[in-house]
């Protein structure tokens, strides 16, 4: 016969339990540790001078090297598991956080070179545009321009190879550049606006 179970010397309480004092649950545990194995991933796809920027510990940095060297399907698993693992040991907000930035740079650069196409389709395709550019950039050699619009046209007529189209570009590039000092912060906000 098994001995009855006595609550004698346990006192229960009806006060409400809050969230704050559980443990954390088993999910929320391996929801935060995959995320962290999945950041240590990420950073192993970044070029090695953008990983030395972020001031990692020299443990991590040299696991996140040795993961491009790995081949074999299993070591990469187990790698990335002891990739998350390290993870877990170092506060990952700041690398979070300028992930974010450069995603967020690149992002900007695409946006501002489908600004630089659409102008240079429609210097090609509207005679108009060509004096709305000059009006946003006076400082533009506008003789170069219309010789390479020109070109850029027969190229497209006798279905040649769009050399005269990619100078456009990069003429473009050279006179909206951040760097170019003659541009107005107002012009290279027009680029990114521009339909």
């Amino acid at each position: 016969m098994k001995p009855k179970k006595t609550t004698k010397g346990t006192e229960l309480s009806n006060e409400p339990i809050s969230e704050a004092d559980l443990p954390p649950s088993k999910t929320k545990l391996k929801a935060e540790a995959d995320a962290q194995q999945a950041l240590g991933v990420r950073l192993s796809e970044l070029p090695k001078d953008k990983l030395l920027k972020l001031n990692l510990p020299e443990d991590v940095v040299t696991a996140i090297l040795d993961t491009k060297k790995i081949t074999a399907n299993g070591a990469i698993r187990r790698h990335r598991q002891y990739l998350g693992k390290l993870m877990r040991e170092i506060d990952t907000a700041p690398i979070a956080e300028q992930l974010a930035r450069w995603d967020g740079k690149h992002t900007a650069e695409n946006a501002y070179f489908h600004g630089l196409e659409r102008w240079r389709d429609r210097l090609i395709n509207d005679a108009n545009a060509l004096s709305e550019f000059m009006a946003l950039h006076p400082a533009t050699d506008s003789q170069q321009l219309r010789t390479l619009i020109r070109n850029a046209q027969k190229e497209l007529a006798a279905n040649k190879p769009p050399k005269s189209s990619r100078e456009i570009f990069k003429l473009l590039r050279e006179i909206t550049s951040p760097e170019n000092n003659d541009v107005p912060d107002e012009a290279s906000e027009a680029i990114d606006t521009d339909e």
